[in-house]
């Protein structure tokens, strides 16, 4: 019997290396993408040690979403989060007009699971794990 193999759900950070805040978020990202195949735990800290963090496929980007990618990420915020994306937005029709005025309205670091429709614009390394510790619908 034939059994397929799920692919690994796709995380992307949307990312500017100049930014201190983008820095961090890529950290533990990466960190958390490499530690999820490894079983090791030694250099962890017992508060991040998640044995059953599924495994994902991480995508760390400089270039803006496209268009149509932004539109997913802003329904994925929700209405009342848009303004966390795009600088000073207030609806999705607004943050479209001014990411397409100019794309540095987009803020960074911003990371999304395709997969499960979610996406958050922080740094904050325990709302990172928590999105991570969502994927495969856990």
């Amino acid at each position: 019997m034939f059994r397929f193999h799920k692919t690994l759900d796709i995380v992307t950070l949307f990312h500017k290396a100049s930014l201190p805040a983008s820095v961090r978020a890529a950290a533990v990202l990466t960190k958390a993408s490499t530690s999820a195949a490894e079983t090791g735990t030694e250099d962890k800290p017992s508060s991040q040690i998640n044995l059953h963090r599924p495994d994902f496929e991480l995508n760390i980007t400089e270039e803006p979403p496209t268009a149509d990618q932004l539109q997913t990420i802003l329904q994925y915020v929700g209405k009342s989060k848009i303004g966390s994306i795009i600088q000073g937005a207030t609806s999705e029709n607004e943050a479209l007009k001014k990411f397409k005025e100019s794309t540095e309205s987009f803020k960074r670091p911003v990371i999304v699971d395709w997969n499960n429709g979610k996406a958050i614009a922080t740094d904050k390394e325990s709302e990172i794990l928590k999105m991570l510790d969502q994927l495969n619908g856990k």
